[in-house]
């Protein structure tokens, strides 16, 4: 064969006209979705509509293996696009077609398709994968929980990537089909609705359906022995609670309180509207972890939380997420807040209900227990940093916060807020001066300096500024510490391990 030789300049002239003109055009999605607490997580260049998962998990081995199919949109000319996994893929298809794929950092999955995408392009992303979830680790850590009958992915605000490739981050929310293959005598609990359960040749399949959109860490999946209840709300809400047979005697505390969720749902719903999915529950794996999590529909308690006796205030907390967390959420992880003041302040609502201390007697009890040179008050629950995402003055000062802007609007002002507020930016997401800005229009008053009191200065609210909504006790004296205070500050370790 005779080689003709062509000078480099000619070639790179030739290469340019063989590509399309609008080529240039198509670039990478970013690596990261823009969250400036984690510059990683999530990813650019297209939004998810739709998750199905088709798992099989043996719970000896830890081995999962499965098929994901995404169903998304690009955002962008699209050259190359990201997923955050850690599991071993085999296989990749972009509409079809074989991509080819690589790793990068400590949890990406690069993906190149055959074919570069445009703008606004309808994509399915078939991804098909294996490996041990409890071997892998990014960051120094797992949230992927082992248990004696199997393993959990339950975690925030990350806990994907153990388990299904996904845009995690909460601006990317989807719906979602979970169909689990476990062999005979196991159980997969997952979101959202029980679709089906089949069996066949020593293996059984649970296909749950999630149909409402819903964040990636508010996914979850549990493979173990457990104890299934279901029943219906009094509002007409399915319930499917699960409880590991190994519970010990934390057995009967978890159920005595996760039992009563139907309960706690329909109270909550007449402080925030109407329950916002088509099913309830929750689940208590025995895991050796501290922390609960409001996983959407099928909240996630350790046995740890039932150590003491019940504690429905960690199922009140785990169930008000879903309204504030879940049904909206958050647009970036710094609005933590609206996620874990609400959560904790609804236990307080709860104590009022139960006749173990009002919200007005917490909120003094913790703003008197708490000197002015405690580092709690260095935490700003509006925007704590990554490290202190879910400390505790999140919770408590957060909830603070609430009852300070209670005191300043009047309860009517400040219950239609609570109620209103999940209404109107229900299945999407908001920021905390998006609720600044809320409260204002709904009471009709200035309160940026109040939120920037309460949740914006590292430091103690001075006395007039405490006493100007009714929070500074009257005397020097710590006031008595309210009944409930003890269950309220037992879900303190809620996003600690």
């Amino acid at each position: 064969m005779h080689r003709r030789l062509i000078a480099p300049g000619a070639l790179a002239a030739s290469l340019l006209l063989a590509i399309p003109a609008t080529a240039a055009s198509y670039s990478p999605g970013a690596p990261g979705i823009g969250d400036p607490y984690y510059p990683a997580y999530g990813n650019g260049g297209y939004d998810v509509s739709h998750y199905d998962l088709r798992l099989q998990y043996q719970p000896e081995t830890d081995k999962l293996e499965g098929t994901a199919t995404l169903l998304a949109r690009t955002t962008q000319d699209l050259s190359r696009f990201n997923l955050d996994f850690l599991l071993d893929v085999s296989e990749v298809r972009v509409n079809g077609t074989k991509a080819s794929f690589t790793t990068s950092g400590e949890h990406e999955l690069e993906i190149t398709p055959k074919n570069p995408l445009p703008k606004d392009t309808a994509v399915t992303v078939v991804v098909r994968y294996s490996g041990v979830p409890s071997s892998k680790k990014a960051y120094g850590f797992t949230s992927w929980h082992r248990t004696p009958d199997g393993g959990v992915g339950a975690n925030e605000p990350e806990a994907a990537w153990w388990w299904f490739p996904s845009n995690d981050h909460p601006l990317d929310k989807a719906t979602y089909d979970v169909s689990v293959a476990v062999p005979d005598g196991s159980q997969a609990i997952s979101n959202g609705t029980l679709q089906s359960v089949s069996s066949r040749a020593g293996w059984t399949r649970y296909s749950w359906r999630s149909n409402k959109p819903q964040a990636t860490y508010l996914a979850t999946l549990a493979v173990g022995k457990f104890d299934l209840t279901t029943g219906t709300s009094e509002s007409g809400i399915p319930i499917v609670n699960a409880y590991s047979k190994d519970l010990g005697d934390n057995y009967g505390a978890a159920r005595a309180s996760i039992e009563r969720t139907g309960e706690v749902a329909d109270w909550l719903s007449e402080y925030f509207g109407p329950y916002p999915f088509n099913a309830l529950g929750g689940y208590v794996p025995n895991t050796d972890t501290g922390y609960a999590l409001e996983t959407q529909t099928r909240p996630f308690y350790s046995p740890r939380q039932f150590a003491s006796g019940t504690n429905v205030s960690v199922v009140v907390h785990e169930l008000a997420h879903q309204w504030y967390g879940d049904y909206v959420s958050v647009t970036g992880w710094k609005d933590i807040w609206i996620n874990e003041g609400f959560a904790r302040y609804a236990q307080w609502l709860w104590s009022e209900h139960e006749g173990e201390g009002t919200a007005q007697e917490i909120a003094d009890y913790v703003y008197a227990s708490r000197a002015a040179d405690d580092p709690f008050w260095t935490v700003k629950p509006g925007d704590p940093g990554p490290e202190n995402q879910f400390h505790i003055a999140v919770y408590d000062r957060g909830a603070l916060a609430l009852q300070a802007l209670r005191n300043e609007i009047g309860d009517e002002a400040f219950f239609a807020v609570l109620k209103g507020w999940p209404k109107k930016y229900g299945h999407g997401n908001a920021t905390v001066g998006d609720f600044v800005k809320y409260a204002e229009e709904v009471s009709g008053q200035p309160l940026a300096s109040l939120f920037d009191t309460w949740l914006y200065q590292a430091a103690k609210p001075g006395a007039p500024a405490a006493r100007a909504v009714s929070i500074a006790p009257r005397s020097q004296e710590v006031p008595v510490r309210p009944k409930s205070w003890k269950k309220i500050a037992a879900t303190n370790s809620v996003h600690e391990g």
